[in-house]
């Protein structure tokens, strides 16, 4: 009996290390583009161009790296890595969800796009220039009252 909760339990330890493994990425959150003449999505991430000859909308300054530009109508920009190898993604909701993300950023989709980029190691701006941070995060689900059930 010994031997095969032993078995499990290591069964159980690769199995969640091959989960580990394929939840991390280095890359950004995956990019969509809609299809001619498909409906539009109600998200859309575009890459932005890496240095735009014009900016589109304000300038983010970023601590030590150059200032980042997010296209107008986007209303979060996903930075992922730092220096020549930052990739940026400009996220984009239907025009009913980028105006509930406008008015209450605490809300479900607008969270769920945040995260995704988070999880992909990326960090979250908004399109006035302010970093969501965690604590961003955590003030919002006070205001809220969000609570997590947790399985630990």
């Amino acid at each position: 009996m010994d031997n095969k909760a032993a078995m499990i339990r290591s069964s159980a330890t690769i199995i969640a290390g091959i989960l580990v493994a394929a939840c991390t990425s280095t890359t950004g959150p995956p990019v969509t583009v809609p299809e001619p003449g498909a409906p539009p999505p109600p998200v859309v991430r575009r890459l932005v161009p890496t240095p735009p000859s014009a900016p589109l909308a304000p300038t983010v300054p970023v601590a030590p790296e150059p200032s980042l530009s997010i296209p107008v109508g986007a209303i979060y920009a996903c930075v992922v890595g730092s220096g020549d190898t930052r990739s940026v993604t400009a996220i984009e909701f239907a025009p009913k969800v980028a105006s509930l993300c406008r008015k209450h950023p605490e809300m479900g989709p607008c969270q769920y796009e945040r995260e995704g980029c988070r999880r992909h190691g990326g960090r979250v701006f908004a399109s006035g220039g302010k970093e969501i941070t965690l604590a961003t995060e955590a003030e919002y689900d006070r205001k809220v009252m969000r609570i997590r059930l947790r399985a630990d």
